[in-house]
């Protein structure tokens, strides 16, 4: 359990709270896995126990402290205002008094972005269509999600409609045959839309209860290939005017602020619902969940902290907030 200082609804000063870090058994604490963006926050500590006043000084080193972990300049500004805020209003008149304070702002942040998928089974097949750049575990993420909803008693289906990338469908077949989950293929170069096309009339006669859609690793640059994504979602339309049920996009922690151009792009072309952010366990600082968070406002849905199924794990604010800047109760 840690405490934080959560501000009021109405804006009026700020209030005590308490959010309990939730960590499944036999799971390894979350901070282990996100080391790096501990790490990078970890220089508040340093900052904050060698001080002995609260100035402006004081809060100009933490901001940067706070951009160098990729929260970005929105989400940077928003809570340095609100430190300044309540170091002006007399809330904060000690050093003690800030790391719960800039915790209980991270949490403020990102809590509204906590958004579990949830499977509705009156959409049936329920459609997940996956998006994003080359290289950020697009693919990977969909074997996870095929083996989490598997063990969940579902019946699942994957389209393999990264037709462009070298062995991409190979690689998805993988997955198939290690979760004996059927995955509709056509051959390299296919149109994408067609392939998904196939898949979600087959998975409509099979009774299938979940399709999850591999798409190309668009460069979001592209318009033209952000053009076909809408294609893709105006021929599911054709069999499921609600398809797809989720869109969700795949980005790299590791790409820092590039995760938000991106995030910011796929949204324009597809209309996003969900975002999952992986390899955080790796070189990522992390703070790029911040990031979208302020901007998109798109609910994070899950977060990849390793290599295994299990460390593809549902986003839980005040766990991921515990786990990179963990404070005492004061």
């Amino acid at each position: 359990m840690f405490s934080i200082f959560k501000r009021k609804k109405s804006g009026q000063g700020v209030e005590s709270t308490q959010v309990r870090p939730v960590e499944k058994a036999g799971v390894d604490p979350l901070e282990q896995r996100l080391q790096r963006t501990r790490s990078n926050l970890s220089g508040l500590f340093g900052l904050i126990g060698s001080a002995d006043r609260v100035d402006e000084a004081l809060i100009e080193e933490i901001e940067t402290t706070l951009l160098t972990a990729d929260l970005g300049v929105a989400a940077t500004s928003r809570i340095i205002d609100r430190l300044r805020d309540g170091l002006r209003d007399g809330v904060i008149d000690h050093p003690s008094q800030v790391l719960p304070a800039v915790q209980a702002e991270l949490y403020d942040l990102i809590e509204p972005c906590e958004g579990f998928l949830s499977i509705d089974p009156d959409k049936k097949p329920f459609v997940i269509l996956m998006v994003g750049v080359n290289g950020v575990g697009k693919t990977t993420t969909i074997g996870k999600l095929a083996r989490r909803y598997l063990d969940e008693g579902k019946r699942v289906m994957l389209a393999a409609g990264d037709t462009f990338r070298a062995a991409a469908v190979e690689q998805l077949q993988a997955w198939g045959e290690r979760n004996d989950v059927p995955v509709v293929a056509q051959a390299s170069g296919a149109d994408t839309a067609a392939v998904i096309y196939d898949a979600l009339h087959s998975a409509k006669s099979r009774g299938v209860d979940i399709l999850i859609a591999d798409t190309a690793g668009r460069l979001h640059t592209q318009a033209n290939l952000m053009a076909e994504l809408s294609k893709i979602i105006r021929v599911m339309k054709k069999i499921d005017p609600e398809a797809p049920h989720e869109t969700m996009l795949v980005v790299d922690a590791g790409t820092g602020q590039n995760a938000l151009t991106q995030a910011r792009q796929f949204n324009e072309a597809a209309k996003l619902t969900g975002i999952t952010v992986t390899k955080l366990d790796g070189t990522a600082r992390g703070g790029v969940l911040f990031a979208i968070a302020e901007e998109m406002q798109i609910p994070i849905r899950f977060i990849g902290v390793g290599e295994t199924a299990a460390d593809l794990r549902p986003f839980d604010a005040g766990t991921f907030v515990h786990a990179i800047l963990p404070v005492q109760e004061v």
